[in-house]
């Protein structure tokens, strides 16, 4: 068994912060004793109801210019692009008339500033993967709080793999810097505790964090939350919404019985005998929208009084030293999910907001919905579906060849405003005027790329 001394001394050296090397120390150790990570269905109870966004919030109510000078808008922009085919910020993909997120989440920003007249501070959490790119981008905003490294930057921190079989670093000579992991979005609090950021933002008199992903244009920055979260003084609100069919693999909310807290369970930490219940969404009926609001001096409280350290649930992944080569050497990596932090703070909440408010780009096809018509520019930078849609987005699969984003370029996109379900099979091609109506579903079986015409198709199945 290894001792955590060589994790520190390669984490100092490759200038690791303190508050990640006592974070992931902490981690290390529960996974070195053998403590079992898992949340048991006869552990929890299920959360029966939340409060409604829309019971909390009035119709037309503003922005407080004195709670948004006191809020900064965090946006986790960690990720590539890579399973759409991309190797830079995902962030940096366009969505609308030449707008990446980025570009529609500084608009944002600066909509708030220009028409409230409060200095809303924004920050990105940026990986090694992600920030060259991103701060090259950003480079074209000449307001410096928007776009210089030391006003909207935090790093992600790296932490070792673990070797499966002496529970040392791994070492791998072929390629160190496989040698590392990222430590999933958990990493937000040793980051920004780590890095300073807490500390100059409490100095600075900000008291809200409002943490989304860059990816999820729904995360905007919402008045009556904003409100709430502030009038309430809870130390840390997490956005749920309820759960479909298409999410009951997804993490879920659930009360722990032993002391009534809030918590979040992943599929990662389910036992495979409570599967049944973890995917029962009539049961389990609330899943984290990984939209967050942190008290900022509650999470300086809280790491202070435990050294340092939030408690996080640990993920324990297997994994190969390569993930190319699964004959590679097999490691342990160690995450934790930031919304899990909602067991960590008394008093913590959840509210229950529209499915609106969690509108992701995970898949090709969440992309060429979001650039259809079914969505609008509003003119405070929102990217929101069009009246018409009231609130339900279309549905749109594609078939494998449209996995990858550059499969999009020429395929055209029809209007999507009057679509229920839309289904693409096969190599075509949209006309400039097509337009789907209802569910339709359009197959091309020859290898030879096919052409959708002109015109309305409403309710069914085209073969081309």
């Amino acid at each position: 068994m290894s001792s955590f001394t060589p994790f520190r001394t390669k984490m100092e050296q490759a200038g690791v912060s303190e508050a990640a090397i006592l974070s992931f120390q902490r981690n290390y150790e529960i996974l070195a004793a053998g403590s079992s990570t898992d949340i048991t269905e006869d552990s929890i109870e299920a959360v029966e109801k939340l409060p409604e966004l829309e019971d909390l919030s009035q119709e037309g109510e503003g922005f407080s210019a004195e709670l948004l000078a006191q809020t900064v808008v965090i946006k986790l922009n960690g990720g590539l692009g890579t399973s759409m085919g991309l190797q830079k910020a995902k962030s940096l993909l366009e969505v609308k008339e030449g707008s990446t997120f980025l570009d529609i989440i500084v608009e944002q920003i600066s909509y708030l500033r220009d028409t409230t007249g409060a200095q809303v501070k924004f920050l990105l959490m940026n990986s090694f993967s992600t920030s060259e790119d991103t701060l090259e981008h950003l480079s074209q905003y000449a307001d410096e709080s928007l776009s210089a490294k030391s006003q909207v930057e935090m790093h992600q921190n790296q932490i070792p793999k673990i070797d499966a079989d002496t529970m040392a670093p791994v070492d791998y000579p072929a390629n160190p810097s496989l040698e590392w992991c990222p430590p999933g979005h958990g990493d937000l609090y040793p980051a920004i505790a780590g890095s300073g950021w807490l500390d100059k933002l409490l100095a600075d008199g900000v008291k809200y964090a409002f943490v989304s992903n860059s990816d999820n244009l729904g995360a905007v920055l919402h008045p009556g939350i904003l409100r709430y979260f502030a009038e309430s003084n809870k130390p840390f609100l997490m956005e749920a919404t309820r759960r479909t069919e298409a999410d009951k693999k997804g993490g879920h909310l659930a009360i722990r019985k032993a002391d009534d807290q809030l918590l979040l369970r992943e599929v990662a930490q389910c036992p495979d005998a409570d599967l049944s219940e973890f995917q029962n969404i009539s049961k389990h009926q609330y899943f984290n929208t990984n939209s967050l609001w942190i008290n900022l001096e509650s999470l300086k409280a809280e790491l202070t009084a435990k050294g340092g350290v939030l408690p996080l649930p640990v993920i324990i992944n297997n994994k190969t030293v390569d993930p190319r080569d699964k004959s590679s050497k097999p490691v342990f990596q160690l995450e934790t999910a930031m919304g899990a932090a909602i067991e960590c703070f008394k008093g913590a909440d959840a509210i229950c907001v529209p499915r609106s408010r969690f509108a992701p780009v995970k898949t090709t096809a969440d992309l060429f919905t979001l650039r259809s018509d079914a969505y609008e520019t509003t003119e405070d930078g929102r990217i929101a579906l069009v009246k018409e849609r009231d609130g339900k987005p279309p549905v749109v699969s594609l078939s494998d060849e449209y996995k990858l984003v550059d499969s999009l370029e020429g395929l055209g996109i029809p209007s999507l405003k009057a679509a229920t379900k839309l289904s693409l099979s096969g190599p075509v091609r949209f006309a400039d005027r097509v337009e789907i109506r209802g569910a339709v579903s359009i197959t091309n079986d020859k290898s030879e790329t096919s052409w959708v015409a002109n015109g309305v198709y409403k309710d069914e199945d085209v073969v081309l």
